[in-house]
């Protein structure tokens, strides 16, 4: 029996059983009735239509019961249509104990297979989800690690400013004041870009990564994360290209433009080139990919293992240490794990690119 019928209620499981049995015997009998009016001189292969539907019964019916009643009434009805003397019931007939002990061997030797078998998906489901929990569970960690890191040092750094603006706004030259300013002003929308980035994350639910998905057009989930972007960037230059043909994917909306948005300021961010950004996406049979290439310096080799479990990896001694990739790449490989899509990254000759792929079927 399979998995979604072991999930029904066990009266609904036995009404099944009951009508499925009934089928496969009556589908039998009269698939071995047209084969033995048609070929009435061989009808020694009508056993076998028989155990075909037994083994049909013991597969998908609950337990031993309607296998062994299908045995009975299989070797009944072999016997009283199929055997001469027709329609008269003959139990001393040689061989007559050997076919019932046959498919009665038969339905107990299914029925304890698809048992074991069912126990077995039973246990496998089982560690799955447990492999499941441990990975929400180290996700979890280390998104609290990247937050504690990525909030904490934009918040540190406008408090320092506002500090020292405060203490010492007599002897501030306009220049310095403006330059303190700026700072404040660029921690904050940082610290903004991180909280929606959290909020980003409550769009999925649950431990299942469970997302509400709907069908989409390409070209305007990308229109719309590029016109937020250039709110944030407005002298940012990236080149796009998307196919001439129309693509509809299955996906949230908001959340993709999120992904889209942090890939594509972490490459204005990190790659330290005034080079136009690349956003590249290609049509393949079963999946869309959409690639950010930059080109830059590159990411460190010993980084790249490591890039997309929430880990800050931008040296706290540098100026924008607060912009660290930790949260956001981490975020990002949430969001398309919940669409069944993948995410990687890699460096090419001239920089570094981000690949994510989004199935057109889940």
């Amino acid at each position: 029996m399979n998995k979604k019928l072991r999930r029904l209620p066990l009266w609904k499981q036995h009404l099944f059983s009951i009508v499925f049995s009934l089928f496969c015997m009556g589908a039998a009998t009269g698939v071995s009735a047209l084969y033995f009016h048609l070929v009435p001189d061989n009808s020694a292969n009508i056993v076998l239509v028989f155990i075909l539907a037994l083994m049909l019964v013991s597969r998908y019916c609950v337990g031993y019961l309607y296998g062994i009643v299908c045995s009975v009434v299989a070797v009944i009805c072999i016997n009283y249509m199929f055997t001469y003397p027709y329609f008269k019931l003959n139990f001393t007939l040689t061989g007559y104990p050997i076919t019932f002990i046959g498919m009665l061997a038969v339905t107990l030797f299914t029925s304890t297979m698809t048992s074991h078998l069912a126990i077995q998906a039973d246990v496998i489901a089982e560690r799955e989800k447990q492999l499941a929990e441990a990975e929400m569970e180290k996700m979890r960690a280390n998104l609290l690690r990247a937050i504690s890191h990525d909030l904490r040092t934009p918040l540190t750094g406008m408090i320092g400013n506002s500090s020292v603006f405060l203490e010492n706004q007599a002897r501030l030259s306009e220049e310095e004041k403006k330059e303190i300013v700026t700072n404040i002003y660029n921690d904050s929308n940082w610290l903004l870009n991180m909280v929606e980035n959290l909020l980003t994350v409550t769009r999925i639910r649950g431990d299942s990564l469970t997302i509400n998905t709907s069908s989409e057009p390409v070209e305007e989930v990308l229109s719309e994360a590029l016109q937020k972007l250039h709110k944030r960037y407005p002298n940012a230059q990236i080149k796009v290209r998307v196919p001439d043909a129309f693509i509809l994917l299955p996906m949230d909306a908001i959340l993709i433009e999120q992904v889209t948005i942090n890939l594509l300021e972490n490459a204005i961010v990190h790659s330290d080139s005034l080079a136009p950004i690349e956003l590249l996406v290609e049509e393949h049979p079963h999946s869309v990919s959409f690639t950010i290439r930059d080109y830059g310096v590159g990411i460190p080799e010993d980084m790249l293992d490591h890039l997309f479990d929430g880990t800050p990896h931008t040296p706290s001694h540098t100026s924008d240490a607060h912009k660290g990739m930790g949260i956001g790449l981490s975020i990002c490989k949430t969001i398309i794990t919940a669409h069944h899509g993948t995410l990687t990254a890699r460096n090419h000759s001239r920089g570094a690119e981000f690949i994510f792929t989004l199935p057109k079927k889940h």
